[in-house]
C-alpha cells in the first residue's frame, strides 16, 4: 500500500433524525444500523482500508467519543483519533487533521469521508478515490466524489460541472444549495449536476494552502500551534485554541471560494442515510414492502413500514401504513414516514418534557 496514502474519517455528528436510537451519547455511526453485524464507522473504517494503510487513518471525532472509536475499532491507536473539545462544523477540524497529517507527512494525499454513508459496490469507490489520488498527486487540485442523480431530490446540495469536458475528471462550475424542487428538475434536465455527498479528496500541500489563501484567520489560528502537533503539548494547545475557532463548513470555507476544484462522477450507489426512509430504501422488504431490522414480525395490512428494534423482539402490526416503528429500551417511536424531517424536533420536544437523557 502507498505510504503516502491517508484518510480522514469524519465521525462527529449526532444523527438526530436518527432518533430514538442514535443519540448525543451514542450516535449512529456506532450502530449497526443495516443490521449486518458491523456498525457504520466499521464498515467505513474498512471499506477505506482496501487502499489506505490503517495505521494512516485519522478518526475525526468529538472527545466524548474517543473510547466508543477505540472500543469499535481496535486496529486504531490513540494517536489515529483526533478529538474536537467542540462542535465547530467542518473546516476547523479538517484544518486542524490536515495540519497534523502534514507534519507527519509533507507528501501525503487524503480523503475526507462521512463515517455514516452507505456504498454497495467497494471495488468502485476505490477505484475512484485511486483516480482522485493520482490526480491530486500531479495536480494543485481540491477535488470531490460527486454522485448520478437519480430523481430531483431537495435534501442535497448540487454541483455544478463543466459540461463541455469529456474527461473522467471534471472541472466545478459551482456548488448550488439545496434546491426547491423546480430548481432540482430543472439541474438534471440540464445534465451537468451532480449531488454533493461531502467526499473530498486532495493532497495535504494543496488543502493547506486553500486554507491559508481563502481563511486566512482560520489558517493563522491553527498554524500557530503547529510546534505542539504530534506532541504531548498539543491536547492543551487545542482545548484552549479549538472552541475559539470560527464555526464554517469546508463547503463553504474552501471549496465554493477555490478555482481549482474539480469532481470525478461515482461509479458505485450511495445513500447518506441521513433519515430512517434513507435507510428504508436500502434494505430489504417483506413481501408487503416492510424493512425489518433486528425484528421478528407478525404483519396484517401493514406495508411500506420501517420497523427496528433490539434483541430479536416480536412486533406485531396491524393496519399501519408508511410508518417508522422503532423500539430502543425506554422509548418507542411510531411515526409517519412522510413526516421524519420533523423527528428532530419530535426529539427536542421529548428532551424538554422529559429530560436530556432521552435524547
Amino acid at each position: 500500500m502507498n505510504k503516502n496514502y491517508y484518510a480522514i474519517l469524519m465521525a462527529g455528528g449526532v444523527g438526530s433524525r436518527f432518533w430514538p436510537v442514535s443519540t448525543e451519547e451514542f450516535p449512529k455511526q456506532f450502530h449497526d444500523m443495516l443490521g449486518t453485524g458491523d456498525t457504520l464507522i466499521q464498515k467505513t473504517f474498512q471499506r477505506l482500508s482496501r487502499l489506505i494503510p490503517k495505521e494512516n487513518i485519522f478518526i475525526l471525532t468529538n472527545e466524548r467519543y474517543n473510547d466508543l472509536v477505540l472500543e469499535q475499532l481496535p486496529e486504531v491507536t490513540e494517536r489515529q483519533v483526533v478529538l474536537e473539545p467542540a462542535m465547530r462544523n467542518t473546516a476547523p477540524c479538517i484544518l486542524y487533521a490536515s495540519l497534523k497529517i502534514q507534519k507527519e507527512n509533507p507528501d501525503a494525499v487524503m480523503i475526507v469521508a462521512p463515517s455514516d454513508h452507505w456504498i454497495e459496490d467497494e471495488a468502485a469507490f476505490t477505484k475512484n478515490v485511486e483516480q482522485a489520488f493520482s490526480f491530486c498527486e500531479k495536480h494543485d487540485a481540491l477535488m470531490t466524489l460527486g454522485i448520478q442523480p437519480t430523481f430531483p431530490n431537495t435534501g442535497y446540495g448540487y454541483i455544478e460541472f463543466d459540461k463541455s469536458s469529456t474527461e473522467d475528471i471534471k472541472s466545478v462550475n459551482q456548488f448550488r444549495e439545496k434546491p426547491d424542487y423546480e430548481t432540482a428538475k430543472a439541474f438534471i434536465e440540464q445534465g451537468n449536476f451532480l449531488w454533493n455527498a461531502g467526499i473530498f479528496m486532495w493532497s495535504v500541500k494543496s488543502v493547506v494552502e486553500a486554507f491559508k489563501n481563502n481563511q486566512p484567520g482560520l489558517y493563522a489560528h491553527f498554524e500557530k500551534g503547529i510546534e505542539t502537533y504530534n506532541t504531548e503539548a498539543e491536547e492543551a494547545f487545542i482545548a484552549e485554541n479549538y472552541p475559539l475557532a470560527e464555526n464554517i463548513s469546508v463547503d463553504y470555507a474552501v471549496m465554493e471560494t477555490s478555482k481549482n476544484v474539480y469532481v470525478i462522477a461515482a461509479e458505485f450507489d450511495w445513500n447518506d442515510l441521513g433519515t430512517w426512509g434513507s435507510l428504508y430504501d436500502k434494505l430489504g422488504k417483506d413481501s408487503a414492502n416492510n424493512a425489518v431490522v433486528n425484528a421478528r414480525t407478525l404483519t396484517e395490512d401493514a406495508s411500506g413500514n420501517m420497523i427496528r428494534t433490539k434483541n430479536n423482539k416480536i412486533v406485531v402490526v396491524d393496519g399501519l401504513e408508511d410508518y417508522i416503528i422503532v423500539d430502543k429500551e425506554d422509548v418507542l417511536l411510531i411515526y409517519p414516514k412522510a413526516k421524519e424531517q420533523d423527528i428532530k424536533q419530535v426529539l427536542k420536544k421529548v428532551k424538554d418534557t422529559y429530560g436530556e437523557q432521552y435524547g
